[in-house]
C-alpha cells in the first residue's frame, strides 16, 4: 500500500490537520490487549469465484467454492469473513452433489457446521450462493486507506458525464471478505480462479492470468482468471472498465498498463520503467518475478494511494499524467517502484500479523530510494531517504510507537509513518552496517526461506544473522521492538596544544534510552579524507583523534544514514568545506541550510551561489527557495544569476522556480520572457510565468488565461487560470479540478475557496448549482472524524461568503439554493 501523504492546510482563520484526530475520553483498552497472529483453526487451499455486477444496485452476485483443511487439530466448523452480505445457500460439496450445512450469521462473521470432523490430512470444499452490497456496509477506514467497504462500483450508472464507470476492489486490511466470504487473516494464502461477467464492452484485470473470455447472448462477457500460486486473501482484486490495454513484456511475461483511453499515447512514460525495475529488482533479490504477469491499473475515486495486488497492481488516477506534466518528469515513479517491489515483499512473503506490517511496507518504502540511486544517481535516492526521515519526524505522535506493534486500538492504525517510512530509514541503516553484499544476500535468504509463507520480524533478523555470522537482537530491540530515535547534539573541541580534537556526542531524547549506533567519523584535510568507524552507546561519549594539522571538517555519520535529528555545531568553514568535499546530498543539503541562515556573510552567500549550479537539480530549486531578498545584497547579487537560470536551466522545474522569484520583483523588463515562457510545454513553467506576468501586466495575463481556459491544463497552470480568469467557462475548469482531487488532500480544500471565488462570479444557475453540489457532496464525503471541521470550513467560508456575494448582486435563484443547502448545525 502506497499511502497518499496528507498534510496540513491553513486558510484564512482555520486550520485543519488530516491527521488521526485525537478523541476526547478515549477508550484506552486496547493498551492491554495483545495483537497476536491469528490462529489458524482452517487453512485456505484454494477459492473459486464466479461474480456478476449489478451496476443499478451496485451489487455483486457471487458463487464461490472454497477448498480448505484443518491446520493442525481435527475440526467440524468453520469461521468465515463476510461483510455486510445477504447469504442464500451454504453446502458442502461432495462430488456431484451439494449438501446444505447449517451456518450462523451476524452479518460480519459466518459459522458453519460441517458435516462431520475432518484431519488436517483432509480438504473440503465449501459451495457459498450470496450478494455482496459494499454501498451499505459501514466500515471506518485509515490514514492510508480512507474507506474499508471491499468493493467500489464508480458511476455506476453513467449519470457524470465527464466520469468512467468503473469497477475495483480494495482488500487490504481485511475488506476483500466484503465481496467474497474467505478468511480474510494475512497469515492465510490461497490459490484462486474467478470468473467475472461484465458488459462486452469493457475489459477485466484480475490475479494471474487471462485463461479464456467467453461472449453470452445477454451482451455480457465472461473473462476466466486463474492464478495457480498461493497469495494471502487481501490481495484478490477486480477491475472492470473502458481501459486501454499497453502492452509491455518482461522476459517472455506480459507486463501490460490499464489506462483510460486518452492516456494510451503517454502510458509508457508513466509506467514504461517497470520492465528495468523488475530486472533490477530481480537482480539485487536473487530471485526471479515470482508471478506470472505483471499489470498495473488506475482506478478513479481511489481510497489510497496504490495497492499492490498480486500480478495487478491499482493506482490512484493521479498517475495518469499527459505528455506536459510529464516534461516535468513522472512525480509518480515512486508509486510504480514502491507496489512492484511488494511483488516480494507483502506478496511473496506476507507479514503474519498487522503488528508485523513493516516487513511489508518497509521494504516497499525502501525500494524507492533503491531504485532511484540505481536509475537516477546517489543523490536521487538520497534525497528520498532524507524525505522518509522527515516525514517519520513531522508526526509528534510516531515517535511513541514500536515499528513493530503489538498494542494498537485498531489495524488499520499501523498504517503509519512508523512502519512505512521509519522503517524504511532502518533498513538503510542495516545495509549500511553491514555491508551491500551481506544485505542483498540476506534479503534473497529471508525470500528463499519464506517464499508463498508468511514471516515476522524476527524471521528477518534469523536471514541476517545467518547471512552475517553476527547476533543482531541489539538491533531488532532497538529499531524493531521500541520506539522513539536519536537526537545527537555534536561538538568539537580543538586543542592546538596538544594537537588533538574531542568530538562529544550527547544523546539528548528525554528518557534513559540510550541507542547504540556504530558510525563513520571523516576526519578531512583539503581533499585526503581519514575514517573512523566508532560506536555511540553512552548518553555522552566523546572520541579522541589526533592531529598534525588542524582539520578542515570533522564529519560525523559521514554516509549520512543516521536516523536521528541533531544539532552539529560546525563553523561556517567547516560547513564550505563539507559542501566542497564531502559530498553527498545531504552533506551538501546542509551546508545550504547552514549558509542560508547566514546570508549577511559574503562567504556563505558565495557558497549558495556555487550551489545555484549544483549537479543536482532538486539542490539548486533548494537554494532557490532559501534566497532572502529582504536583503538588498542578496537581491543585486543573485538577480542576474536566477535570470540566467530561468532562461537556460535544463530542467524545468528549476526554470519555474527561477521564473516565480523573477515574478516577486515585478519588474518590468522581465515581460518578454514571461511572455515567452507562459507557451513552454512544461505546465510548471507556463504557471509560473503567467503568474509573474500577472503582477505587472494583469491585462495581458488575464486575456492569455483567457485563452488558455478552453485547452488542457494542470498543475501550476491550471491553478493560476483557475485564479486570475474572467472567463465564465472558468467555472467548469475550477469544477472539473475539484471534482479529481482526492478527498482527503490540502489541494481540495485550497480548491473549494477558488470554486466559491469562480461561482460568485457566475450568471449560469446551471454551473452554480453543480458547483454548490460539489462542495456539499465534497462536505459529506469527509469521514466522521473530520466533519466538524471541514463543516464549518465549507460552510462558512465558501457557501456563506457565496451567499452574501449572491444576494448584494440580486440573483435570488441562485441564493436560495445555496440556502437551501447550507447545514447550520455546523455551527
Amino acid at each position: 500500500m502506497k499511502k497518499i501523504a496528507f498534510v496540513s492546510v491553513s486558510l484564512f482563520v482555520c486550520v485543519f490537520v488530516f491527521a488521526q484526530p485525537a478523541k476526547e475520553n478515549a477508550d484506552d483498552s486496547w493498551k492491554k490487549i495483545y495483537r497476536a497472529s491469528a490462529t489458524k483453526i482452517n487453512d485456505l487451499v484454494h477459492t473459486k469465484l464466479d461474480v456478476k455486477f449489478d451496476y443499478d444496485k451496485s451489487y455483486l452476485y457471487g458463487k464461490e467454492w472454497v477448498t480448505l483443511k484443518p491446520h493442525f487439530y481435527p475440526t467440524d466448523s468453520l469461521c468465515l469473513d463476510a461483510k455486510g452480505m445477504d447469504i442464500h445457500k451454504i453446502a458442502l460439496v461432495k462430488g456431484e452433489n451439494n449438501i446444505s450445512l447449517k451456518y450462523d450469521y451476524n452479518g460480519m462473521l459466518l459459522r458453519i457446521q460441517l458435516d462431520r470432523s475432518y484431519k488436517n490430512s483432509e480438504t473440503y470444499t465449501i459451495f457459498i450462493d450470496y450478494t455482496s452490497k459494499p454501498n451499505e456496509l459501514k466500515n471506518e477506514g485509515s490514514n492510508a486507506i480512507n474507506d474499508s467497504k471491499g468493493l467500489y462500483f464508480i458511476n455506476p450508472k453513467g449519470e457524470e458525464k465527464d466520469k468512467p464507470t468503473q469497477i475495483w476492489t480494495q482488500g487490504e486490511s481485511e475488506s476483500n471478505s466484503a465481496w467474497f466470504p474467505t478468511i480474510d487473516k494475512p497469515n492465510q494464502k490461497t490459490t484462486e480462479e474467478i470468473y467475472m461477467t461484465v458488459p462486452d464492452k469493457y475489459v477485466t484485470l484480475s490475479n494471474g492470468k487471462l485463461m479464456s473470455q467467453k461472449k453470452n447472448e445477454d451482451g455480457t462477457r465472461t473473462d476466466y482468471w486463474k492464478m495457480d500460486l498461493p497469495h494471502a486473501p487481501y490481495l484478490f482484486f477486480m477491475g472492470v472498465g473502458d481501459y486501454a490495454i499497453v502492452k509491455d513484456s518482461y522476459k517472455g511475461k506480459e507486463v501490460n498498463y490499464y489506462v483510460e483511453k486518452e492516456y494510451a499515447p503517454v502510458a509508457r512514460r508513466i509506467f514504461g520503467n517497470t520492465p528495468d525495475m523488475i530486472a533490477f529488482y530481480e537482480k539485487i533479490t536473487g530471485v526471479e518475478y515470482p508471478w506470472v504477469k505483471y499489470d498495473q491499473i488506475t482506478g478513479r475515486d481511489y481510497v489510497s494511494g496504490a495497492m499492490e495486488n498480486t500480478t495487478a497492481t491499482l493506482h490512484t488516477d493521479a498517475l495518469q499524467q499527459d505528455a506536459r506534466e510529464l516534461v516535468d518528469g513522472n512525480k509518480y515513479e515512486d508509486y510504480v517502484a514502491h507496489e512492484l517491489f511488494h511483488q516480494w515483499f507483502g506478496d511473496l512473503v506476507t507479514t503474519e500479523s498487522w503488528s508485523n506490517i513493516t516487513l511489508n511496507e518497509s521494504f516497499a518504502d525502501y525500494s524507492e530510494t533503491l531504485w532511484f540511486e540505481h536509475k537516477y544517481g546517489k543523490d536521487a535516492g538520497d534525497e528520498i531517504n532524507y524525505k522518509g526521515i522527515q516525514s517519520y519526524l513531522a508526526d509528534p505522535t510516531d515517535p511513541s510507537k514500536n515499528l513493530v506493534r503489538f498494542y494498537y486500538a485498531d489495524k488499520e492504525d499501523v498504517f503509519d509513518m512508523v512502519s512505512y517510512a521509519k522503517g524504511g530509514r532502518i533498513l538503510n541503516m542495516l545495509r549500511n552496517y553491514v555491508g551491500d553484499s551481506a544485505f542483498f544476500k540476506a534479503l534473497n535468504l529471508y525470500l528463499v526461506t519464506n517464499k508463498f509463507k508468511s514471516a515476522e520480524a524476527q524471521q528477518l533478523r534469523l536471514a541476517f544473522e545467518e547471512v552475517t555470522g553476527q547476533d543482531l537482537n541489539w538491533f531488532w530491540n532497538e529499531w524493531y521492538y521500541s520506539n522513539g530515535h536519536p537526537k545527537l547534539n555534536i561538538d568539537y573541541l580543538y586543542d592546538d596544544d596538544a594537537k588533538k580534537v574531542n568530538v562529544v556526542i550527547n544523546q539528548t531524547q528525554a528518557g534513559d534510552k540510550v541507542f547504540k549506533l556504530p558510525i563513520a567519523i571523516d576526519i578531512y584535510n583539503g581533499s585526503q579524507k581519514y575514517r573512523h568507524k566508532v560506536w555511540i552507546e553512552n548518553k555522552s561519549d566523546t572520541f579522541t583523534f589526533a592531529y598534525n594539522i588542524k582539520p578542515d571538517l570533522i564529519n560525523v555519520d559521514g554516509d549520512k544514514v543516521l536516523l536521528c535529528e541533531k544539532k552539529d555545531n560546525k563553523t561556517l568553514d567547516n560547513y564550505i568545506h563539507q559542501y566542497k568535499y564531502a559530498g553527498l546530498y545531504l552533506d551538501r543539503r546542509e551546508a545550504i541550510d547552514y549558509c542560508a541562515k547566514h546570508q549577511e556573510d559574503d562567504k556563505a552567500v558565495d557558497l549558495l551561489k556555487l550551489a545555484l549550479k549544483d549537479k543536482f537539480p532538486v539542490l539548486r530549486v533548494y537554494v532557490l527557495e532559501k534566497l532572502d531578498f529582504k536583503k538588498d545584497n542578496i537581491r543585486s547579487t543573485f538577480e542576474p544569476l536566477i535570470l540566467d537560470v530561468a532562461k537556460n536551466d535544463a530542467k524545468s522545474l528549476v526554470r519555474a522556480k527561477a521564473i516565480e522569484l523573477l515574478g516577486s520583483f515585478q519588474n518590468p523588463d522581465y515581460k518578454p520572457l514571461f511572455e515567452k515562457a507562459i507557451s513552454d510545454s512544461s505546465y510548471s513553467v507556463s504557471g509560473d510565468a503567467l503568474e509573474a506576468l500577472n503582477k505587472i501586466d494583469s491585462t495581458e495575463a488575464i486575456k492569455a488565461a483567457n485563452s488558455f481556459v478552453k485547452f488542457p491544463a494542470r498543475g501550476k497552470l491550471l491553478d493560476v487560470i483557475c485564479a486570475i480568469s474572467t472567463s465564465e467557462d472558468v467555472v467548469d475548469k475550477v469544477m472539473a479540478s475539484f471534482e479529481s482531487l482526492p478527498t482527503l488532500s490540502e489541494k481540495k480544500l485550497e480548491t473549494a475557496v477558488t470554486l466559491g471565488e469562480k461561482l460568485a462570479l457566475t450568471t449560469d444557475s446551471t454551473k452554480l448549482k453543480k458547483g454548490v453540489d460539489l462542495l456539499i457532496d465534497y462536505r459529506e464525503s469527509i469521514p466522521s472524524a473530520y466533519r466538524s471541521q471541514t463543516d464549518v470550513f465549507i460552510n462558512k467560508i465558501v457557501l456563506e461568503e457565496l451567499l452574501k456575494r449572491k444576494q448584494i448582486a440580486g440573483l435570488t435563484e441562485q441564493a436560495d439554493y445555496i440556502k437551501s443547502k447550507l447545514d447550520k448545525k455546523a455551527f
